[in-house]
């Protein structure tokens, strides 16, 4: 099967070779080998770009090489997501027990915590 796919980069029109996904509960920017389906939350890129990129200050880039010649996973998402949990390098009980970032004060951002009432 051959995908066959554009760079999501605007103006980019060379195809594209890799898929990257961010996991934000883990801060992780994952670039793997071109899903097998387009994904609604995730980016195609052509080999110039994924070896661009970049993520946010203080994030993670988990880059999964695929074999040569090798298929792509059955699932992409949970290979993706497996990728992430494996480099994970705290336990999930320090995770659990950082405190929430103020919700008071100056935002940055377009974002916000809603609290349960």
């Amino acid at each position: 099967m051959t995908i066959s796919r554009q760079c999501s980069r605007t103006a980019c029109g060379h195809p594209a070779v890799a898929t990257l996904t961010y996991v934000y509960a883990e801060q992780t920017a994952v670039l793997g080998p071109l899903a097998t389906y387009a994904e609604p939350h995730s980016y195609d890129l052509c080999t110039i770009h994924a070896g661009r990129l970049t993520a946010p200050r203080g994030w993670d880039i988990v880059r999964i090489e695929a074999p040569e010649g090798a298929a792509p996973p059955a699932d992409d998402l949970v290979a993706l997501a497996e990728a992430v949990r494996e480099r994970r390098d705290r336990p999930a009980a320090v995770q659990e027990s950082e405190p929430m970032p103020p919700t008071d004060g100056p935002r940055r951002g377009h974002l916000r915590i809603l609290r349960d009432n």
